[in-house]
């Protein structure tokens, strides 16, 4: 019995070892010619998007670099990461994700939530509640509605911060696991084609969120990665926050 034990034990701790975030990175992530974005000293980096990036921060906390202010998420791991690796920099961080938000809700508060703080970077991840709050009937839009909010919200960023570089993040969903079915397909699909056509129009760096969750169900259960399909587990946070950092050099 206790070389039974040992033996599951060691299989356990096995398959945990075999759990690679960056081998799920190199198989998912583009290679080469991807783009990257180059920081300099003192400048100002906001995440932007609805729960998954929200991740229960504290809203009446207005300050950057604060761990209660950039909440529990792939953001503040994401921030951790830059501030250890580019210390020298003095970067200011920021997390103005809210709960439930759809790109028309980012566009009413995108003055003061965005373009009063100057970021020299912003980072998007907005789109599944576009989509999610249609199928429980407390939306009416459609992928059409989303593609044209995203790019007008982006033309009025561009506009008022004419350097401003862009990170758009694939929304994404995990089948399978609790919110996310058959419902879901194949209209879903229209809305990350969509972000990614937005990034292109206006040279974002696109994050592959949903090649990176599907590379990531080979190494472990998609029930790992995300308690319902749609928001990260802690090792999808970190899944999410590498794969952003990757596109930072």
């Amino acid at each position: 019995m206790d070389n039974r034990r040992s033996f599951i034990k060691r299989a356990a701790l096995g398959t945990l070892a075999a759990v690679s975030v960056p081998q799920i990175l190199a198989a998912s992530m583009p290679a080469g010619k991807s783009k990257k974005i180059q920081l300099a000293k003192d400048q100002v980096i906001l995440f932007q998007g609805d729960s998954i990036t929200d991740a229960g921060r504290n809203k009446e906390n207005m300050g950057f670099n604060n761990p209660g202010a950039l909440g529990t998420g792939y953001a503040f791991l994401a921030a951790a990461g830059l501030m250890e690796k580019y210390a020298p920099l003095n970067l200011k961080i920021y997390n103005k994700g809210i709960s439930g938000n759809k790109v028309f809700e980012l566009a009413a508060r995108w003055e003061q939530d965005c373009l009063e703080l100057k970021p020299d970077v912003v980072s998007i991840l907005i789109g599944v509640n576009d989509f999610w709050h249609k199928l429980n009937g407390n939306y009416d839009g459609t992928v059409e509605t989303y593609r044209k909010d995203f790019i007008s919200l982006m033309e009025r960023t561009r506009k008022a911060l004419p350097g401003v570089r862009l990170i758009i993040g694939e929304p994404f969903a995990v089948p399978g696991v609790k919110a996310v079915n058959e419902k879901w397909y194949p209209e879903f699909y229209g809305f990350q084609k969509a972000a990614r056509e937005v990034a292109d129009s206006f040279g974002a760096v696109f994050i592959p969120y949903q090649r990176v969750y599907d590379e990531a169900q080979k190494r472990a259960p998609a029930s790992y990665w995300t308690g319902d399909g749609v928001h990260a587990s802690l090792a999808g946070a970190q899944l999410m926050a590498q794969a952003w950092l990757s596109v930072i050099r």
